[in-house]
């Protein structure tokens, strides 16, 4: 694994594939078993050249970190610290994980980031989630309606006498796996890489 290179936000690539002035992005072999082999995705400018992903994480969020920077509230250097997060249910790999034409669209191990890319965070990589998972109590209103009606008896397990469901969800930031993309429809990834610098 290389050294990650720091940047000094004076000039930001938006290259992010090999072969360009400045470029060398960190290999992602979409689809590889191992996930380290496979690669991490980074979105940070921090990394400049090294960066293998377009955009920006957290997505339509990104504007509350650019915000805190731009006040000056926020250090550009900051990392966010994912020592203690975990997801709270443990799943995967499946076979689709493997196959690199299976899932093009998010990143399969975006909720174990800490875990399966150990090695870049302890070389200083920020390489941050894409996947959330957590649990919750959600009420809804026509649950506890077919609870009242008898419709639906409460097993205490997933469903609590009180009308609660018992549930674990996920927040999913999208992760384009861009030549998997332009397979799917039909185009080049040169000509969808074009697309979506001129788009």
């Amino acid at each position: 694994i290389e050294e990650p290179e720091r940047n000094g936000f004076e000039y930001i690539s938006l290259t992010t594939h090999t072969g360009e002035f400045g470029s060398n992005p960190i290999s992602m072999n979409w689809g590889n078993p191992d996930p380290c082999k496979r690669g991490p995705v980074i979105a940070t400018v921090k990394h400049g050249g090294q960066r293998n992903a377009i955009g920006a994480h957290s997505g339509g969020y990104c504007i509350y970190t650019a915000l805190a920077v731009a006040a000056g509230e926020l250090d550009t250097n900051f990392v966010p610290n994912f020592n203690m997060t975990a997801p709270t249910n443990d799943f995967g790999p499946f076979d689709s994980w493997k196959d690199p034409k299976a899932i093009v669209t998010i990143d399969p191990w975006g909720h174990m980031v800490t875990q399966v890319f150990k090695p870049y965070y302890d070389r200083g990589y920020d390489i941050r989630p894409t996947i959330a998972v957590t649990k919750a109590h959600i009420d809804f209103p026509e649950v506890k309606d077919a609870i009242r009606e008898g419709r639906i008896i409460p097993d205490g397990k997933i469903l609590k006498a009180d009308g609660q469901s018992l549930v674990t969800k996920a927040a999913i930031e999208p992760v384009w796996y861009l030549p998997g993309i332009a397979e799917r429809f039909g185009c080049t990834e040169q000509a969808l890489r074009q697309a979506l610098f001129k788009e």
